[in-house]
């Protein structure tokens, strides 16, 4: 048997272990990346998390061993090095913000406001504070979609333009908002309400600290709004601190009328 062939057999071997003696929520609990995979495969982590991972893909009809190198590869999924945005053309860094972080957003706040409805159904009348969680999470999402809509059909397109005539003479960038000061302050208004209401969750939460001996769903609701909370400020400050500052100066140098 060759090296290659040892390593895989060992490698497989690995795997049937621990998807035969791991449970699905012990796995859930411990590498948060499992609960995409599990959503998405239909294996229950949470009422039906006790038994083993053997015995949960079993039941819907999936091959242990391959599901254990999804989890492996959602754990360990390479990261491409990013680019040092303040250097970084705009328009890569626009497309970087909507790819990234305008569909993180699209993707994760309907998926927790479904589970935010979930764990106060079952758990609203020992912890009141998840109702409050709940409406401020359905209002950051509303607000959220405003914003991600009026960047991505108005001022991300004239970012781009502006960039794009430094090379294309011919191209005449037009801003429908007016000089880029103006909206900027406004979509930066925007990422200060956005704040504030992650700011209130944050407090309801107690900093993302679930009650004692409350269910797994509950503590994957808070992991999820932590993770959210991550995303989005990280989001407001590509916005905030790297891309408006310049592509205001980048407006402001080659001082482009606006019809």
């Amino acid at each position: 048997m060759t090296s290659t062939e040892t390593h895989l057999t060992t490698t497989h071997n690995a795997a049937e272990f621990l998807a035969a003696t791991l449970t699905v929520r012990d796995i859930a609990l411990h590498q948060p990346t499992a609960i995409r995979v599990f959503e998405h495969l239909g294996i229950d982590y949470c009422c039906g998390g006790n038994q083993s991972l053997a015995a949960a893909c079993a039941a819907v009809n999936l091959d242990a061993h391959a599901v254990q190198l999804a989890l492996e590869f959602a754990a360990g999924r390479p990261t491409l090095p990013q680019p040092e945005w303040s250097r970084a053309s705009l328009e890569l860094l626009c497309a970087h913000i909507v790819v990234k972080h305008h569909a993180y957003a699209r993707r994760e706040l309907p998926r927790l406001i479904e589970l935010a409805a979930n764990v106060l159904a079952r758990h609203g009348d020992a912890h009141p504070e998840l109702a409050a969680i709940h409406a401020t999470l359905s209002q950051l999402e509303t607000e959220i979609n405003e914003h991600l809509a009026k960047e991505e059909s108005v001022l991300f397109p004239y970012i781009v333009s502006l960039e794009r005539a430094l090379t294309s003479p011919d191209l005449d960038p037009v801003s429908c908002y007016g000089f880029l000061p103006d909206p900027v302050a406004v979509l930066s208004h925007d990422h200060d309400d956005a704040g504030a209401l992650l700011s209130q969750i944050r407090q309801f939460s107690h900093n993302f600290t679930p009650p004692l001996g409350v269910c797994l769903s509950y503590r994957i609701f808070y992991t999820g709004l932590q993770e959210l909370e991550h995303d989005l400020r990280q989001h407001m400050h590509l916005e905030n601190n790297i891309l408006f500052p310049r592509a205001m100066k980048l407006e402001a140098a080659t001082a482009y009328a606006v019809a």
